[in-house]
This record gives structure tokens, C-alpha cells and sequence, in this order.
């Protein structure tokens, strides 16, 4: 876990800390969070901390990520 939390930016560490996800996979330019039972409200939420932080992050989503209920934070 500290090998991933050195590779994580401040921005996307401070976005895991806020919105706190039960269930996260890393990737090179973010994080994927999966098995979400209300995706439009998550989706709402995880931009809201990002404007309301400032933080240099983008959520990404599209019709395959609905398959495992799911969205993407990334690095701008």
C-alpha cells in the first residue's frame, strides 16, 4: 500500500480521502471506482468535491463502465 499511496498525487489522495470509496482500483492516471448501487448520485458527488477542493481532477465515465457499475477519477 505505500509503493501506491507514493505514486498517488495530492489532489487524487485528497479526493480518496474526502469521498472515501469502499471499493477502488489504481491506474496509471487515477483511480476506478467500482459496485455502486446509486452511480448518477456518486458521479454528482465526486465532481462536487472536486470543484468545491479545487482539485486538478476529472470524472470519467461511459456506457461500458455501467456493466460493473463504475467511474474513473483522473489526473488533469
Amino acid at each position: 500500500m505505500e509503493n501506491i499511496k507514493a505514486n498517488i498525487s495530492s489532489d487524487l489522495q485528497q479526493f480518496i480521502n474526502k469521498f472515501e470509496p469502499i471499493k477502488f482500483k489504481m491506474m496509471a492516471k487515477g483511480i476506478e471506482i467500482r459496485g455502486i448501487n446509486d452511480l448518477h448520485r456518486n458521479i454528482v458527488e465526486a465532481n462536487q468535491i472536486i470543484e468545491r477542493m479545487g482539485l486538478k481532477l476529472i470524472v470519467s465515465h461511459n456506457a461500458e463502465m455501467l456493466s460493473y457499475r463504475g467511474f474513473e477519477v483522473n489526473n488533469l
